[in-house]
């Protein structure tokens, strides 16, 4: 197989034979040539490139027992890195579940109409913001309405900004406790199993709270308009330009309650420390055209093939590359960090559970894993365990633009020839 076909791995493999990482270190070149990415974008290519691979360095791991040796590669711990972010996945749901109440948690979503999405994408820190803090606290205040609910919620949000073909789709999603706390403390308040909040009613608030604050936000000069957009920058223009979104109906729903608690963490799991695509829906990359899975929900759910140059893939993936230091999972109500601790006691003391014991805290999990002990048995023997027995020291990586402005020279070579 030629270095430029790389095919879908076989149901016997037990990791992708096709990574994102693979597309960057084949096509980057041509994507900056193409492309004038922001030093943020080059970064998250750069390290995606990177991971585990010898370019970070490592350690080498030895079989207590038979002796065998293996090099691990250190990750690059990018927030926009498949491979990283999965293993992230799997320590935030641990951490959560201590968290959890006997009680329907309900998933809602928020999501702002592609024009609002198009002012969002040139002012990601911004928009997003606004998007949390709109969605957030309309939910706060209609469940804290006696009208309603006469409660304080609980509830954690997780932001997207992908659609299934890596389009720009921003959107948050959110679980929430189905209850809470009475406004005096004194008793917990239910949601009905199949009912959370008057959903028309959501969105009508949702859509007034955020272009109120968008207004503002362009008042106060935190927002930058360039290109197509540019005309924004002109008051009169940019209120003619909010009087669509006005009209529209913007898109807030809720999903059926879950089955347990339990449910619900696993199915964050899956949600929380998502990236734009993750490398078991690529399929294919050949002649610089890459194959990926998506899923049209406009069909049922029906799975479809979406074929792009690689270039243009890159250029969708790196559409949702966050700002940096972006929170992009937030806790709000009886959740929030500031008091998540004693608001929980209170809870489980309302709803008359025994209150759960602490675990270890996500430092004292990362200290823990730094130990000499490698958590993993020996491929080879199956028996033995793998210590740490040494360090690999990093090797430089390559010089993208050296090498496109060189017609490739200079690049690694790859190839998905796993015999």
């Amino acid at each position: 197989m030629g270095a430029d076909t790389l095919r879908r791995p076989t149901a016997r493999a037990t990791r992708p034979k096709l990574e994102v990482a693979d597309v960057i270190r084949h096509c980057a070149p041509d994507y900056l040539r193409d492309y004038a990415p922001q030093a943020a974008h080059e970064r998250v290519l750069r390290h995606l490139a990177a991971c585990r691979t010898a370019q970070l360095g490592g350690h080498v791991e030895r079989c207590d027992r038979c002796g065998y040796e293996r090099n691990a590669y250190n990750s690059c711990r990018d927030r926009h890195c498949p491979k990283c972010q999965a293993s992230g996945s799997v320590r935030w749901v641990e951490a959560r579940e201590r968290d959890l109440l006997p009680v329907h948690y309900f998933h809602v979503v928020f999501t702002l109409p592609a024009s609002i999405a198009a002012i969002a994408l040139q002012n990601k820190r911004v928009v997003y913001g606004l998007l949390f803090q709109a969605s957030s606290s309309v939910m706060t205040e209609l469940a804290a309405d006696p009208k309603h609910l006469g409660a304080r919620l609980g509830f954690l949000g997780v932001l997207h900004t992908w659609g299934q073909t890596l389009t720009h789709h921003p959107h948050v999603h959110y679980v929430v406790a189905g209850g809470g706390p009475s406004l005096d403390g004194e008793r917990w308040l239910p949601c009905r199993a199949s009912y959370f909040l008057p959903i028309p009613v959501l969105q009508l608030k949702f859509r007034g709270r955020f272009l109120d604050l968008l207004k503002h936000a362009y008042a106060a000069g935190r927002l930058q308009f360039r290109g197509v957009l540019r005309r924004l920058a002109r008051r009169k223009r940019f209120l003619k330009y909010l009087r669509t979104p006005y009209r529209q109906n913007w898109v807030v729903y809720a999903k059926p309650p879950f089955g347990s608690p339990q449910q619900v963490v696993r199915y964050l799991g899956r949600y929380t420390h998502r990236v734009a695509i993750g490398n078991s829906r690529l399929l294919d990359l050949r002649g610089g055209r890459i194959s990926f899975r998506w899923k049209d929900y406009s069909q049922g759910s029906r799975q479809r093939v979406l074929t792009l140059e690689a270039t243009e893939f890159l250029r969708r993936f790196l559409l949702h590359v966050l700002p940096k230091r972006f929170v992009r999972i937030r806790y709000y109500g009886f959740l929030a960090n500031r008091w998540r601790v004693e608001r929980l006691k209170l809870c489980r003391e309302l709803l008359g559970v025994a209150s759960k014991v602490e675990t270890t805290t996500d430092e004292e999990e990362e200290a823990a894993s730094e130990g000499e002990v490698v958590q993993a048995a020996c491929p080879k023997c199956g028996e033995g365990r793998m210590l740490r027995a040494g360090l690999v020291a990093p090797v430089s990586p390559p010089n993208w633009r050296i090498a496109y402005a060189e017609g490739g020279a200079g690049l690694p070579e790859w190839s998905c020839d796993t015999s």
